[in-house]
């Protein structure tokens, strides 16, 4: 008996399994019927599969061709200017605020932020504000045919935005109630030092 466990133990000590081949079926099973051939077919699974294992079984997923160590990897851009539109919950049944915060990881030389409110009912406009200095923007609040408020902030020539996150935010009346704010929507433009510009659009939601 000592000496089959003694050999059971050797066994076990000495194998050493083959990660690619494992995590390659592991992604072939994984796949619907219809894409598991060609090969090739089941590198997204095989990716995501890479990432779930950690390093070790990445490196296993790159031995499956360059295909697939290519889109196991998701790395955001360097120097991308970032944006997010939120109404402020601080509001109540008359009264609302839009918030836009940006988040830049470089300074900026150029910056220009449009908000636009959709008219729905008794919309007018009562200020605005942000978190960088008032006297680096200029500011335009505007009324669009269609009764919808324009406020836009614009980096004057010769200044510059730090790096960091900063908040934008636009303040009006509207009509008793609770306002539907999906009709809302917000453009930056951003340039950096480096001359690299940068475009965001997004909505808004409670």
């Amino acid at each position: 008996m000592d000496e089959l466990k003694r050999r059971l133990r050797d066994a076990a000590h000495a194998h050493h399994p083959d990660r690619a081949r494992i995590l390659a079926r592991v992604a072939h099973g994984m796949a619907p019927a219809a894409t598991r051939t060609p090969w090739i077919r089941v590198a997204g699974v095989t990716a995501a599969v890479a990432v779930v294992l950690g390093a070790g079984a990445y490196t296993a997923a790159a031995g499956l061709g360059s295909d697939v160590a290519d889109r196991s990897v998701s790395a955001p851009r360097p120097g991308r200017v970032l944006a997010d539109g939120a109404v402020a919950p601080h509001g109540n049944r008359f009264w609302a605020q839009n918030n836009i915060t940006l988040t830049s990881p470089r300074p900026l030389t150029a910056l220009t932020i449009d908000l636009r409110v959709t008219q729905t009912g008794g919309v007018a406009s009562t200020g605005h504000w942000r978190t960088l200095p008032a006297d680096d923007f200029t500011v335009f609040v505007r009324e669009d045919k269609d009764g919808a408020l324009h406020y836009t902030w614009t980096l004057k020539p010769g200044r510059t935005a730090p790096a960091g996150r900063h908040v934008f935010a636009a303040q009006y009346n509207h009509a008793e109630g609770g306002r539907d704010a999906t009709g809302d929507r917000y453009t930056v433009t951003a340039t950096g030092a480096d001359g690299e510009p940068t475009s965001v659009r997004g909505d808004f939601v409670p």
